[in-house]
């Protein structure tokens, strides 16, 4: 479930243009009750996904939550750091306006 949340404080996000998108940092709970955004958490989005953390499952969970709430195809999203790590670093395919307009559902 993806629905808005109002923990999501965009001015908090520690979002970082470059080419060919937006980087943003993730804070994973992997193995969590339901899959769904969270808030913000010292930069970070934070996010939950019910899939435990094995082989990657979880991983492509995040992705796939990302993707979904991003109305972007999964295979546009790139988890660039923190494959073992709850901590993350995915690269969008998004710049940061129609990112945050995506993310908060503006529009």
């Amino acid at each position: 479930m993806t629905e808005p949340d109002s923990a999501i404080r965009p001015d908090e996000l520690d979002l970082v243009e470059v080419e060919g998108g937006v980087r943003l940092r993730l804070r994973v709970k992997a193995g969590g009750r339901r899959n769904a955004l969270l808030g913000t958490h010292a930069g970070a989005l934070k996010l939950s996904v019910t899939t435990a953390p094995e082989k990657g499952k979880a991983n492509r969970a995040v992705l796939s939550l990302l993707a979904e709430r991003l109305r972007v195809p999964a295979s546009s999203l790139e988890l660039i750091a923190g494959t073992a790590s709850p901590d993350k670093v995915v690269l969008l395919p998004l710049d940061r306006r129609e990112f945050l307009r995506r993310l908060l559902r503006v529009g």
